[in-house]
C-alpha cells in the first residue's frame, strides 16, 4: 500500500463528518416528519376531540336546562328547577372550555360557531327561561301564555340549530384531523426508512474506507510488531499508511532498535551481575567463617581473664582490702558480659543468612517451652504466665520463633513492679496474618522510646538496675521480619505495663482451603 499524505486521525474526522452530515440530513427529515404528525396528534387529541366532547355536555346541560324550565312551568315547585340550574353551572363551564379551545391556529371554524351559539343560548335564556321563571314564582303555575310558550321553544330551536352546527363543524375538524394524522404518520415512516437508508450507506462507505487506510496498515504493523515481539529483534520494521500511522512505524522501528542496544547492555550487566553474586556468596562465606572464627578467638582470651581472676579471687582472699577485691570482681563480670555480648552478636548476625527448613509449628507448644526454661526466674518472682485462648499454628523456624516469645516473656518477668508480674500471651485473626500479644503489668515503656527499644544496644536503664546485653528486641524485630510480619509497642496501653504485638503469614494451606467455595 502506498503512503497517504494524509493522517488516520484525518481521515477519521471526514468518515466523521460525512456520518455527521448523513446523519443531519436524515434527522432533519425524521424532525420534521416527527413535528408534523406531533402537530396532527395535538390537533386531534389536545383540540378536537376535547372540543366535541365538550360540545356534547354543552348540548346536554341545554337540554337539560329546557326540561327543567318545562317542568317548572307545569308543576311550580322549585325542585322541577334542578335540571335547570345544574344545567347552566354545566353549560358555562362548557362555554369557557370551548372558548379557551377557539385560539390558535388550529381554531378553524369553532370561533364563528361558538359565537353563534353563545348569542342564541343567551337569547333563549334572557327571552324566554328567566323571564318565565321569575312570572311562575310570582303569580304560579298554569299562568303562562301558550304564545309565549311557542316564543320559547323558537328560541330553543335556534339553540339547537346552532348546536347542530358547531357538532357538524366539529365532526367534520377531526374528520380533516385525522386524516392529517394519517398522513403525518406516513410521512414520518418513509423519513424513518429515508434515513436508515441513508445512515447505512454512509456507515458502508465509512467502514470500506476505515478498512482501506486504517485497518490493513495497522494490521501490517501489527504483524511486523508481533514477529519483533516474539523474539525476532532483528527484523525491520516498514512501516506504510496514513501519515500518523506511518510516524508510528518509523517509532515502533526506532523503540526495536533501542531495545536491541538495551538487550546487549543488559546481557553484559547480567554476567556481570552473576560474576558480582559469586564473589558475594564467596564474601558470605568467608564471612560466617570469619565470625565463628572471630567468635571463639575472642572468647577464648575472655575465658582465661575470667579464669584467672577468679583464680586471684580465691587465692589472695581475704589479702587484699575490699577496693583489690572488688576491682577484680569488676574484671570477672566484664569478661562474662563480653562472652555474653559475643554469643549474642554472633546469633543475631546468623538469622536470615542462615537458611533452616520451615515446619508447621505450634505456638502454644513454644510457649509452653519458654516457660519450662524461663522456670527459676518464673518462681523467683511468683510470675504468673497466662495463655488466652488457643494459640495458632504458623510455618517457620521453630527455634527463632521460640527465642523471640522467650525474649518477650523473659523482658515481661524481668522488668516488673511491685507486684508479682502477671505475663499474658494471646492471638486473633487479622485478615491473612495472625497477631500475637504479649502483655505484663511491670513498669511500662514510655511511647517517646516505642522507636528506641527495637535498635541494637539501646538500653533505657543501667546494667547495674537490669542486666542484658540490649539485643534481646532487636534480636525480636529481625527474626519476625525474616518471618514476614511486624512487631511494635502496643502504645494504646493505659497504666502501668507494656503490650509487645508481631505478626506472623497464616499458611498458605490454611488461607487456600478457606478460600475454596
Amino acid at each position: 500500500m502506498r503512503r497517504s499524505r494524509l493522517s488516520a486521525g484525518a481521515w477519521l474526522a471526514l468518515s466523521a463528518g460525512v456520518l455527521a452530515l448523513a446523519t443531519l440530513v436524515a434527522l432533519t427529515a425524521a424532525l420534521s416528519a416527527s413535528h408534523h404528525l406531533t402537530q396532527a396528534r395535538k390537533r386531534v387529541v389536545d383540540r378536537v376531540d376535547i372540543a366535541t366532547n365538550t360540545a356534547l355536555v354543552l348540548s346536554n346541560a341545554m337540554v337539560n336546562q329546557e326540561t327543567g324550565v318545562r317542568g317548572f312551568v307545569l308543576g311550580g315547585e322549585e325542585q322541577f328547577l334542578d335540571p335547570y340550574r345544574a344545567g347552566v353551572v354545566n353549560a358555562a363551564r362548557s362555554q369557557r372550555q370551548l372558548q379557551a379551545l377557539a385560539h390558535g391556529e388550529m381554531a378553524g371554524r369553532l370561533p364563528d360557531d361558538l359565537a353563534a351559539a353563545r348569542r342564541a343560548i343567551a337569547g333563549w335564556q334572557s327571552g324566554y327561561a328567566r323571564p318565565t321563571i321569575e312570572r311562575i314564582r310570582r303569580f304560579g303555575a298554569g299562568r303562562i301564555e301558550n304564545a309565549a310558550v311557542a316564543a320559547g321553544k323558537a328560541r330553543f330551536d335556534a339553540v339547537r340549530v346552532t348546536l347542530g352546527r358547531l357538532q357538524a363543524d366539529l365532526r367534520a375538524d377531526r374528520a380533516e384531523a385525522r386524516a392529517d394524522l394519517h398522513s403525518a404518520a406516513a410521512s414520518l415512516t418513509r423519513a424513518l426508512v429515508f434515513a436508515a437508508i441513508l445512515l447505512a450507506f454512509a456507515l458502508v462507505a465509512i467502514v470500506v474506507l476505515g478498512r482501506q487506510v486504517i485497518a490493513v496498515p495497522i494490521a501490517r504493523l501489527a504483524r511486523q510488531t508481533r514477529a519483533v515481539a516474539s523474539g525476532d529483534l532483528l527484523r525491520v520494521i516498514e512501516p506504510s499508511g496514513p501519515s500518523d500511522i506511518e510516524r508510528l512505524g518509523r517509532d515502533v522501528e526506532s523503540m526495536r532498535e533501542r531495545i536491541v542496544r538495551d538487550l546487549e547492555a543488559v546481557r553484559a550487566a547480567e554476567e556481570e551481575l552473576k560474576q558480582k553474586a559469586v564473589a558475594l556468596e564467596r564474601s558470605n562465606a568467608e564471612l560466617e567463617q570469619f565470625a565463628y572464627v572471630a567468635s571463639h578467638d575472642l572468647q577464648e582470651p575472655l575465658r582465661k581473664v575470667t579464669s584467672f581472676c577468679q583464680m586471684i579471687e580465691r587465692r589472695y582472699s581475704g589479702q587484699l582490702d575490699e577496693r583489690g577485691e572488688q576491682y577484680i570482681a569488676f574484671a570477672v563480670d566484664g569478661a562474662k558480659r563480653m562472652q555474653a555480648l559475643i554469643n549474642d552478636l554472633l546469633a543475631f548476625s546468623r538469622v536470615g543468612r542462615i537458611e533452616r527448613p520451615r515446619e508447621l509449628v505450634d505456638l502454644d507448644e513454644l510457649v509452653a517451652h519458654a516457660t519450662s526454661v524461663l522456670s527459676l526466674a518464673i518462681e523467683e518472682t511468683g510470675a504468673t504466665v497466662e495463655v488466652r485462648g488457643d494459640l495458632p499454628e504458623v510455618y517457620g523456624e521453630r527455634s527463632l520463633l521460640g527465642l523471640v516469645l522467650q525474649n518477650l516473656i523473659s523482658n515481661a518477668i524481668k522488668f516488673h513492679g511491685d507486684e508479682p508480674p502477671v505475663v499474658r500471651v494471646s492471638a486473633r485473626r487479622d485478615g491473612q496474618h495472625w497477631e500475637l500479644a504479649v502483655s505484663d503489668n511491670g513498669i511500662g515503656i514510655d511511647p517517646e522510646y516505642a522507636d528506641r527499644i527495637f535498635v541494637i544496644f539501646q538500653r533505657l536503664h543501667a546494667r547495674e538496675v537490669y542486666a542484658g546485653t540490649g539485643i534481646g528486641l532487636t534480636m525480636c524485630r529481625k527474626v519476625i521480619e525474616y518471618h514476614g510480619g511486624q512487631i511494635w509497642l502496643d502504645l494504646s496501653q493505659n497504666g502501668a505495663g507494656s503490650t509487645f504485638r508481631f505478626t506472623l503469614p497464616v499458611p498458605d494451606d490454611i488461607a487456600t482451603e478457606e478460600a475454596m467455595p
